[in-house]
């Protein structure tokens, strides 16, 4: 089972050569769309929910985000949040995205799918992301609400049932048992899940004090990471890259990139990235001209010293890629 479409891949592919071809050296891969912030949960690590109530109450409408995905440009579009589905007109926006040939993945804490379920239709280039963090106990302590879980588990059957795509989000926190997380991942595959994604929780500077405790350092994640992977044994499709595991496991080195997945909220693009928010800016022209991109990444600003997320660092680990690499890339394509 591969981990996208064949011809998905093959266009993103293109979209890559053609921008190297132009000279362009920084342009967008997936564009973080949040059509709101507002969320039906209060997750101990995010920082997302913790901002002031009229910004909460903000939302994108469809039209505004199919001009934010035309403006960017990018080939793929991740639908986050906040909580897309408390939007309402998250089935028109997915409809749209999917429309313009986007490659488009809706992120969900998986409570509200009720309300999407029987008016979407499956489509190659549409996943449903789940956010699953461990096993019952760890996932719903880190949620902040008891059955959460078992939420999401049904969830995930019930799309798989009805044909969808179906990958999963873990976020690594302090504390997480490799064991359990290996073995979770395992238990997902075995009912269906198409792709699992790993990356290392970000420290929100709006977190609560006491639980600053939660978050892992560098060398930290590259021994979770590690340990996971040996307790996986090879039978989890993950979504990540060989080479993002090579940078999670301290193997190789990266920049981030944080241009590659520029991120539209209702407060307009914002700057730096998906995890700093430094600015809002009008356009995209202007987050993209007008960010010191040379300011952010390890080593030159001390908010970014311990990120390691996907969403900074995949687009990194595509753009240095070696003709090593573009081989275990194929071979991770296809590989069961």
């Amino acid at each position: 089972m591969a981990r996208q479409p064949l011809g998905l891949t093959i266009d993103m592919a293109k979209y890559i050569m053609k921008q190297k071809v132009k000279g362009n050296k920084r342009f967008p891969m997936v564009l973080m769309l949040e059509p709101t912030e507002m969320c039906n949960l209060t997750c101990t690590g995010c920082g997302k929910i913790r901002q002031a109530p009229e910004v909460l109450k903000m939302r994108l409408s469809a039209e505004e985000c199919f001009a934010a995905v035309d403006e960017c440009g990018a080939p793929a579009v991740s639908i986050a949040g906040g909580e897309p589905l408390v939007h309402p007109e998250i089935v028109d926006i997915v409809k749209g995205m999917l429309a313009r040939k986007k490659l488009t993945m809706l992120c969900t804490n998986g409570i509200l799918l009720h309300r999407v379920l029987d008016k979407l239709e499956p489509d190659p280039r549409f996943t449903f992301v789940f956010h699953l963090d461990g096993k019952r106990e760890h996932h719903d302590k880190m949620v902040e609400r008891k059955g959460v879980y078992d939420i999401v588990i049904k969830g995930i059957k019930a799309a798989k049932e009805r044909g969808f795509r179906v990958a999963t989000n873990t976020t690594l926190y302090k504390g997480a048992s490799a064991k359990d997380t290996a073995e979770l991942l395992q238990e997902l595959m075995e009912i269906g899940v198409d792709n699992s994604i790993l990356s290392p929780a970000f420290t929100y500077e709006e977190v609560d004090p006491s639980h600053s405790d939660i978050f892992l350092h560098r060398k930290e994640v590259n021994a979770l990471v590690q340990e996971i992977l040996d307790n996986a044994k090879g039978k989890v499709r993950f979504y990540d890259t060989p080479m993002y595991f090579d940078f999670l496991l301290g193997k190789k080195d990266l920049r981030c990139t944080p241009w590659g997945n520029p991120t539209r909220n209702p407060k307009g693009w914002k700057g730096p990235c998906y995890l700093l928010t430094d600015g809002h800016y009008d356009t995209f022209e202007e987050m993209m001209n007008q960010t010191n991109w040379e300011e952010f990444g390890y080593g030159e600003n001390p908010r970014c010293a311990s990120c390691m997320m996907h969403s900074g660092y995949e687009a990194s680990a595509v753009g240095a890629m070696t003709p090593k690499d573009t081989w275990r890339l194929v071979r991770w394509f296809f590989a069961s």
